[in-house]
């Protein structure tokens, strides 16, 4: 038989009684840690506490923390993130300026030392420092088939895809290395995707996984900032100050609280004259 004629016979059968081929399961895992960053090399934290003194208003950096791999989360994806925190409280009027600090400036396993150079270069007091910690599970579901045609290989109803993101901001004061407080974001996404198109739908599940999280972070944020603005209050867990000219937005914000301490610390002295 003409060998021509024995392929397209071949290729006729396979078209019409298809070859079901299902995949393994899949992990791919993009992770970065403010541990890892700070105090690489299982470095421990220096134990001697110290109380932040945080000069008012604010000027606050906020950076992802580097980690081993940026495929799913490309530096310019990184700084549309940022900035999305950055406009949530770019209006506080504690706060003088946000500065997005790019990814660059950080360096894996900087420590301290790396994290000081960056404020300084952009001149600020306090940073907020993003983690993540990214998965995805891949894998093949019944629905799978693999059809071989006349023009080629074609994946019907392909694969499906599990993103589980969290994204984590850690709060330092730089000059003293204090933490000051942190809030986690999280988002899962499930879907699926023919093979041909996978590679694309789950690359943009990943980007819409970090999109996803930030969103339920920066509330998360809001609520610990309030928090924290009672614990200076109440645990004076931070000392408060004005900078010269500054003359704070009320009682409800940090100048508010760093006054209110001064009052109280004013009212003592008298009561202790007094008495």
């Amino acid at each position: 038989m003409n060998r021509k004629i024995l392929a397209a016979l071949l290729l006729a059968t396979l078209a019409t009684t298809g070859c079901a081929t299902w995949f393994d399961q899949g992990r791919q895992a993009q992770r970065a840690t403010v541990v890892d960053y700070l105090y690489p090399k299982g470095e421990q934290p220096a134990l001697t506490p110290s109380i932040p003194e945080l000069q008012l208003p604010l000027r606050v950096g906020i950076a992802f923390v580097p980690g081993e791999r940026y495929a799913g989360l490309p530096e310019a994806e990184r700084e549309r993130l940022l900035r999305k925190v950055k406009d949530a409280f770019a209006s506080r009027p504690y706060i003088a300026a946000i500065e997005v600090i790019p990814t660059t400036y950080l360096r894996a396993g900087g420590g301290f030392d790396n994290l000081q150079q960056a404020a300084r270069m952009h001149n600020v007091d306090v940073v907020t420092l993003l983690s993540y910690d990214q998965v995805q599970f891949s894998d093949s579901n019944r629905l799978s088939i693999f059809y071989w045609t006349v023009v080629g290989g074609y994946f019907v109803n392909g694969s499906q895809y599990d993103v589980n993101t969290l994204v984590d901001a850690s709060v330092f004061d730089v000059k003293s290395r204090q933490l000051l407080f942190r809030a986690p974001g999280t988002s899962q996404i499930k879907g699926s995707s023919p093979l041909v198109k996978f590679g694309e739908a789950s690359r943009e599940a990943r980007g819409e996984g970090y999109r996803q999280a930030i969103d339920t972070l920066i509330p998360q944020l809001d609520a610990q900032l309030e928090s924290f603005k009672l614990r200076v209050k109440e645990e004076k867990v931070a000392r408060v100050v004005s900078k010269p000219g500054y003359s704070g937005g009320g009682a409800a914000d940090l100048a508010g609280l760093g006054l209110f301490g001064a009052l109280a610390a004013l009212a003592a002295v008298r009561r202790r004259r007094v008495g």
